[in-house]
């Protein structure tokens, strides 16, 4: 089925559950439509297959750029990355109400903390979370020069590649985080972050504010009892792990929140300093609508 956002209709690309648990919750528990908005998620549920290593081609990227849908939440890294990159045009709304642990996993028992992987290949999936917290995590005990990433794609491809020991370590989040540390992986590290959310240049604030207003009473659902949520961020791995063994430790919920001047001037300085962008923006060119 193929996606249209339209009219006064609002169409949010999917992330991962873990990313996206409080915009499903309010979508049933009707919280949108009780603030008087018509939203819905896309049909776009994350693959298993290997992602294009170009961002703008991937799932939520495309249905944005392609004006099939009006918002979309990734890492705060990714978010200055996308608008940079696409033709679309668009800003950045907010941080998103996820905090979420990337975890550095290994089913290699000579690999026993970050350090261990200096000069050793980290599987990740390219500008993503899972790039971005994988510098933030080593540059503080590894040599900028010896950090070196692997392409491997989603995390159920690094999962598979590190269970099968074709690369060493890699970074995930949950569920897979969870579903690694059972199958015998153990943690290195990890690094929580938030994320953004990107929105359509056509969206305006005011609207976006009721938005945000909805997620935020969804986040107060999630968190008067965070496990009866679990079946949803398992349920990308299709019964692979029983929503009970999900752990409490590795995500949770807070109020979106402004993405403020200062953050962005000091995650900006961060990505240029790595050439991740070639610094051609500020705040008031991705953050000036809000």
């Amino acid at each position: 089925m193929t996606t249209q956002a339209h009219g006064d209709q609002i169409v949010i690309s999917r992330n991962h559950p873990v990313f996206d648990l409080p915009e499903i919750v309010a979508t049933e528990h009707g919280l949108f439509e009780q603030a008087g908005l018509d939203v819905r998620l896309a049909h776009n549920t994350p693959s298993r297959e290997r992602e294009s290593r170009d961002p703008i081609a991937r799932r939520k990227e495309a249905l944005f750029e392609s004006e099939r849908a009006d918002l979309f939440n990734l890492c705060e890294w990714g978010g200055i990355d996308r608008l940079e990159r696409n033709r679309r045009g668009g800003y950045i709304g907010y941080l998103r109400p996820a905090v979420v642990a990337q975890g550095l996993i290994s089913f290699d028992p000579a690999l026993g903390e970050p350090h261990d992987v200096s000069g050793i290949p980290v599987g990740v999936n390219e500008f993503t979370g899972s790039h971005y917290t994988a510098l933030h995590l080593l540059e503080g005990t590894v040599p900028r020069d010896r950090i070196t990433l692997e392409h491997v794609g989603p995390p159920s491809a690094r999962l598979e590649a590190a269970a099968t020991g074709s690369i060493r370590a890699v970074m995930l989040m949950e569920p897979y985080l969870t579903l690694a540390l059972e199958r015998g992986a153990h943690l290195l590290g990890c690094y929580f972050y938030r994320g953004t959310q990107v929105v359509a240049p056509h969206l305006p604030a005011e609207r976006l504010d009721v938005y945000m207003s909805a997620v935020n009473a969804a986040v107060d659902i999630i968190n008067a009892d965070r496990s009866a949520w679990a079946g949803h961020i398992v349920s990308e791995l299709d019964g692979s792990l029983a929503p009970g063994r999900l752990r409490p430790d590795y995500h949770r919920y807070t109020h979106a929140t402004p993405f403020t001047r200062e953050r962005f001037t000091e995650s900006y300085a961060w990505m240029t300093s790595w050439q991740l962008t070639d610094g051609r923006s500020g705040y008031d060119t991705l953050l000036a609508l809000r």
